[in-house]
């Protein structure tokens, strides 16, 4: 695709740019091709520049809530994430890149600081089965922009860990949050919606056409 097709001079709308941040994290490329296939314009990459100029950034997260954020800390993802947050410009996490968004994880008895966008510790979930593996519904939060015209659809989850309560007692928010929940075993945060920073506990990339809905919402809020 050529730039000035991105940028509109065909008579089109500009495409909106997001960034996959690229910190060692798996995954990163059938997220890269969902969200070109939900209409964005999309580089790979760890380029501070690049990462703060984007009209999006999406960190994903595959694997233990330690070793995402020590990949993150490496390079400096963590003060880009605050940055654009602190700026109001957008952010979306995915599966263990929306658990370090809260304060802390527990994993094996160990705990680990996180970003602490968000309060709450993510622990392991209280059920008969784990991993929480496949397709599973949502309860959609009131007004979602997120899940606008998908609310009852099914998305896919790999995770054995998972935040399970909501507060922002003792913090401030500019907008209400919208919380969306799931079940297995327990109920837990399936889906948050705060202000520029948004975040999904299951895959949107391999959620079929309901996932690429979803990054689709997200793309055009931007």
């Amino acid at each position: 695709m050529s730039r000035l097709v991105a940028d509109g001079v065909d008579g089109t709308a500009p495409r909106k740019l997001v960034a996959v941040l690229d910190y060692g994290s798996g995954n990163v490329h059938s997220v890269v091709k969902a969200l070109e296939a939900a209409g964005a314009e999309v580089v790979l990459t760890r380029d501070h520049q690049a990462v703060m100029q984007a009209d999006g950034l999406l960190v994903p997260g595959v694997g233990a809530f330690d070793a995402v954020m020590q990949q993150l800390k490496a390079v400096r993802g963590d003060e880009l994430i605050d940055r654009r947050l602190a700026g109001g410009r957008p952010v979306l996490g995915i599966c263990v890149g929306e658990q370090v968004m809260f304060d802390r994880g527990v994993e094996h008895g160990v705990e680990s600081e996180g970003l602490g966008q968000w309060p709450g510790t993510v622990r392991q979930l209280q059920a008969d089965r784990l991993p929480h593996m496949g397709w599973n519904t949502v309860e959609a939060a009131e007004g979602s922009t997120l899940f606008a015209g998908i609310e009852h659809e099914r998305f896919y989850f790999v995770h054995s860990y998972a935040a399970t309560d909501w507060s922002i007692e003792g913090r401030t928010a500019s907008t209400v949050p919208k919380v969306t929940w799931a079940e297995h075993g327990e109920r837990f945060i399936a889906a948050v919606e705060n202000g520029p920073l948004t975040a999904t506990q299951f895959h949107p990339e391999k959620s079929g056409e309901a996932g690429i809905r979803l990054l689709r919402n997200w793309v055009e809020s931007l």
